[in-house]
């Protein structure tokens, strides 16, 4: 199966429509399968006094303004919505949104979503996956901030609910993330201990570890991407520009294909190669009809002729049935 790479635009739309188009675009020209957003109502999720993370208010460059604020600015409607993944379907990208509270929730179950998406911030909303899980939708959880009892009551929880497929994305929550943060082989321990699908969700700077994910089996990659970093707003300085996104899904594509199918054989192009670089079994000196192959008179070498080398162990102790000059390859 290919790696599914959702290019996270978020709220890198900075509320407007127009930039959400041309965010779909760029995922769609990058080669990723989907292009996800953050669906919410202002008022159900925070509130109205509610304070800035450290890094939202530094990207903003606000330090007087609060959540609700800012979350208010970022918002798009349903109507606007349901026209986004209109625009996706004609130029054939997946849409996803993530949604952060019920109602947003069923308008979303209501334009069809092929999966649900959820937040890391959700994975401890106990009520919230339950309803999540109603649905009996294919779900993808993040998992920062979270002990791997808290991933393992989430799992519980949806499926108990109803969801019967469930990715769990590894994911740090930290805007942009540090390498010294990443820990990317709790990955692994979650496809371990829960015997699922795992992917990555990435806050690092640059394409590096989105790439390792998959070399270490993730099946899912969710990066957030942007037009321009120095765009205003909470994201953008810790996503990909577009060039970068596009450089980031081939990397991916070039790496699923270096994994291969896990077989150790060789392939077409060494099998061409092996008959002139494996070596064979050649005299080292003239034999005669008769003579007992040893190690003092055979020897190995490059030839395109004879027993492989791999048969030494057969060939010694056999008697020659016929003459050998130098270097000429052994036949039995």
């Amino acid at each position: 199966m290919s790696v599914y790479i959702i290019a996270e635009a978020g709220v890198n739309h900075n509320g407007r429509l127009d930039l959400a188009f041309r965010l779909c675009d760029i995922a769609k020209d990058a080669g990723a399968n989907a292009v996800k957003f953050q669906t919410w109502k202002t008022e159900k999720i925070v509130t109205r006094s509610a304070a800035l993370a450290a890094y939202q208010m530094q990207n903003i460059r606000l330090t007087n303004a609060s959540q609700f604020e800012m979350l208010r600015k970022l918002e798009l409607s349903y109507e606007q919505f349901a026209k986004i993944q209109s625009y996706c379907n004609d130029i054939g990208i997946d849409f996803l949104s993530t949604p952060d509270e019920e109602e947003s929730l069923a308008f979303l179950m209501s334009l069809n979503l092929p999966v649900i998406k959820i937040g890391s911030g959700e994975v401890t909303n106990i009520p919230y996956l339950r309803k999540i899980g109603s649905y009996k939708k294919p779900v993808i959880l993040s998992t920062g901030m979270s002990y791997i009892s808290d991933v393992d009551i989430a799992l519980r929880t949806l499926h108990g609910a109803g969801a019967a497929d469930v990715t769990l994305l590894h994911c740090t929550t930290n805007y942009p993330c540090p390498m010294g943060e990443v820990n990317l082989c709790a990955m692994q321990t979650l496809k371990f201990t829960f015997k699922c699908n795992v992917g990555y969700s990435d806050h690092t700077l640059g394409i590096e570890v989105p790439i390792a994910a998959v070399a270490m089996g993730a099946k899912i990659i969710e990066k957030h991407f942007t037009l321009d970093k120095t765009m205003n707003g909470p994201d953008h300085k810790a996503s990909l520009d577009p060039a970068e996104l596009k450089l980031m899904v081939d990397a991916i594509r070039n790496i699923e294909k270096a994994l291969g199918d896990g077989i150790k054989q060789p392939n077409s192009s060494e099998n061409k190669i092996s008959s002139v670089v494996l070596k064979r079994i050649v005299a080292k000196f003239p034999i005669s009809i008769g003579d007992t192959f040893s190690d003092e008179n055979l020897t190995v070498k490059r030839t395109d002729m004879g027993v492989s080398a791999k048969e030494w162990d057969l060939v010694i102790g056999r008697k020659a049935y016929k003459n050998y000059s130098i270097d000429e390859p052994i036949v039995l």
